[in-house]
């Protein structure tokens, strides 16, 4: 019977085998020039997990982009794997993602892009237009791109002019807006803090918490009130908030104003102009329920 030969295999010479060479680290290495780059950016830290997001919006403005190697240098600041940066940045279609070429440039940006909404609202009318004719009348220079809801289905169709939004959109309009250079974004007018604490705004929180009120009869006005989640369930919100109550702390509150469905437009249209009833509302109802972070 023949004895059992185990082979060996030779480390190449000045290499590692490949063993030790699964002991990297995975993921793209962090360029240092990228790094200070980010750096400078967001801050000294520590960042914060909860503001990814809002890093990946202050780099996207800078740079008009998200090159690869910046997002794997914010991987490296927030220690978080590339992957979930990535996932994060490429879920948003307004974050221009970009790789480097094969001799590891990063491609320059385009001079301007304008975003059509074809959400169904703008398809039906009239997106599917103006998304053949913009090319040909913006020229080359410009990247025309379609783009899926941007929460303004009153003013369909809409067009978005870096981040200047063009509400009922015709060719000539965003012609207009291109070549007067309107790319930033206008802010509806809207009630300020001043204004909203004059009209007795924020009067109902302070009697929440100066004892002017009570959980059990805030609670008992909701459930009179009849009002309900406009969700598939329609859960009455007045026994939501005594069931969230009845549970064992500590409670957690999500405020969630992601207006997904075709249409959808009217938590934008009061956000965009009165924020502080939100958030009186949002206060009132942690409040309630015993909720000490939103």
């Amino acid at each position: 019977m023949s004895a059992t030969v185990i082979p060996i295999v030779a480390v190449p010479a000045g290499g590692a085998s490949r063993e030790r060479r699964r002991q990297a680290p995975k993921g793209r290495r962090v360029r240092p020039e990228a790094l200070a780059a980010v750096q400078a950016l967001v801050g000294p830290g520590p960042l914060r997990r909860d503001l990814l997001i809002e890093y990946l919006h202050r780099l996207n403005d800078h740079f008009r982009q998200l090159a690869t190697p910046h997002l794997a240098a914010l991987a490296q600041l927030m220690k978080l794997s590339q992957a979930e940066v990535f996932e994060v940045a490429s879920f948003y279609h307004h974050f221009d993602i970009v790789r480097e070429n094969e001799h590891g440039e990063v491609p320059a940006p385009p001079a301007l892009v304008v975003r059509v909404c074809d959400g169904l609202s703008c398809e039906m009318a009239g997106a599917r237009g103006l998304l053949e004719k913009l090319p040909a009348l913006l020229g080359r220079d410009i990247d025309v791109r379609h783009a899926p809801c941007v929460g303004r289905c009153e003013q369909a169709p809409v067009a978005v002019v870096h981040q200047h939004a063009v509400p009922h959109a015709t060719p000539e309009a965003v012609q207009a807006a291109v070549a007067a250079g309107r790319c930033t974004a206008t802010p509806e007018p809207y009630l300020t803090y001043a204004d909203y604490r004059a009209a007795g705004g924020y009067a109902l929180l302070r009697d929440c918490h100066e004892g002017r009120r009570s959980a059990d009869d805030l609670i008992t006005t909701m459930e009179n009130a009849g009002l309900r989640g406009l969700g598939s369930a329609g859960f009455p919100t007045g026994r939501k908030w005594r069931i969230v109550r009845a549970e064992p702390a500590p409670r957690l509150m999500a405020v969630n104003i992601d207006e997904g469905e075709p249409g959808t437009f009217k938590d934008r249209w009061y956000l965009e102009r009165d924020p502080h009833r939100f958030l009186e509302g949002l206060l009132v109802a942690a409040w309630v329920v015993g909720i000490d972070k939103v």
